[in-house]
């Protein structure tokens, strides 16, 4: 097998020649600076479109790249870097087939810490790779916007789920669209609001807005508004795990006012002891303590009025655990007793649940819910702490689609997933 043969393999190039190997001094170690250029079929191309063109002139000189390394010692892949005119993008380095446009590492070097920066954190990923941490930034924001450019992220969309992450403080935040069939992030943009999620509309276009037949939502008018009138032929829903919030809260607004109620009636040590009763009142039934289940027990006996706002809250959890018919039977049975249980704020809540009534209706029929949508904000706010937090929102998009989009490389010699 020929040596050049061996060593376009071991460094992971393709349509190149070997010059040559040389030894340099770089601070206190030697690195490998290996010259190269590219074959005949891949030079004078376009860096941007990959067409052939008319060479302009030998640009800059000689460039190096980084290359990964071989064993403990640092590669550099050295060679000319010619400029070709392009009828479409005027004069601009010529590609070679090595490395991306305004990159100085290689193709592999990037996908490796691309992938890297998906699985931990950067400054593991500067350790390991000896680079800084804006370079690392700028290798993601790279590796994404090639993949992206290779990827449809907007097309077979049939079912999303839209929703809005606080990324910084200061009310910042992001909104977040979510394939429901594969599970992935297509799209994300800062802000939240009907002009942010107009962009997203006007990105899939109306052709596609009118292939959507499901999008899942929280309360939030701006997304409902601006999804009636941009997909009104997909069924809007309502993520259930919300509308239980409303009812936990107006619970939780309850138990406050009996606590403050006992408090000022002199009975401190029965403020006391139901001063605790909070998560026996919010948890769900089957996840209970014994002790939990006994406070709520004595609940049941001392204030009728509360356990009745209890009772409310499970009666609308089952609403949505029953699904489809049975549950619009239990929705229907749960407005009137809700509309007439002589507690404000549930009956505030009959009439918000009201409102929302159609949306509620789509959710128990498709069963649908927005679970995945908070699983990626989930992810998301893990990406923060990670990085203990990012500078923009561009950087924080970069790195969830790397994560949840995925635009995430294969390692290099491995096949993309």
């Amino acid at each position: 097998m020929r040596g050049s043969r061996v060593w376009r393999k071991v460094l992971g190039v393709q349509q190149v020649t070997i010059d040559g190997f040389g030894w340099e001094s770089d601070k206190d170690d030697e690195v490998l600076v290996i010259d190269l250029h590219p074959t005949r079929a891949a030079t004078g191309r376009c860096s941007r479109c990959a067409r052939r063109c008319r060479g302009y002139d030998q640009g800059g000189g000689v460039r190096r790249w980084r290359a990964l390394d071989l064993g403990t010692t640092r590669v550099f892949l050295q060679a000319p870097a010619p400029r070709v005119s392009c009828q479409e993008h005027g004069v601009v380095v010529a590609a070679v087939p090595w490395a991306r446009p305004g990159a100085r590492f290689t193709r592999s070097f990037e996908d490796t810490c691309a992938w890297l920066t998906a699985r931990t954190t950067a400054t593991v990923v500067c350790e390991l790779l000896r680079i800084t941490w804006r370079s690392v930034a700028a290798v993601v924001d790279r590796v994404i916007a090639d993949r992206a450019g290779k990827t449809d992220l907007l097309g077979g969309l049939k079912r999303i789920g839209i929703d809005e992450i606080a990324h910084r403080r200061g009310h910042r935040y992001l909104t977040c669209v979510v394939d429901h069939d594969t599970g992935r992030l297509v799209w994300a943009a800062p802000g939240r609001n009907s002009e942010t999620l107009d962009t997203f509309f006007e990105a899939l276009g109306t052709e596609r807005s009118a292939q959507l037949t499901h999008v899942t939502a929280d309360g939030a008018e701006w997304i409902h508004t601006v999804v009636t009138k941009r997909a009104p032929e997909a069924a809007l829903c309502l993520d259930p795990f919300h509308i239980v919030a409303w009812a936990t809260k107006a619970l939780d607004e309850v138990r406050r006012q009996t606590w403050n109620q006992l408090r000022a009636g002199g009975d401190q040590q029965e403020a006391k002891a139901f001063k605790g009763a909070r998560w026996a009142l919010v948890k769900n039934p089957g996840d209970l303590t014994g002790r939990q289940r006994t406070t709520l027990a004595g609940i049941a006996k001392t204030n009728a009025r509360l356990y009745r706002a209890y009772l409310l809250k499970e009666q609308l959890r089952m609403v949505f655990a029953a699904k489809g018919q049975p549950g619009r039977v239990l929705l229907t049975g749960w407005i009137a007793w809700a509309r007439r249980c002589r507690i404000p704020e549930f009956v505030k809540l009959a009439k918000t649940i009201t409102r929302y009534l159609p949306l509620i209706t789509n959710t128990l029929i498709h069963g649908m819910s927005n679970a995945r949508s908070e699983a990626t904000n989930t992810h998301l706010r893990t990406l923060t702490t990670r990085a203990y937090g990012f500078h923009t929102p561009e950087a924080l998009i970069s790195m969830a689609m790397l994560t949840r989009g995925g635009l995430c490389p294969p390692l290099p010699g491995r096949n993309d997933p």
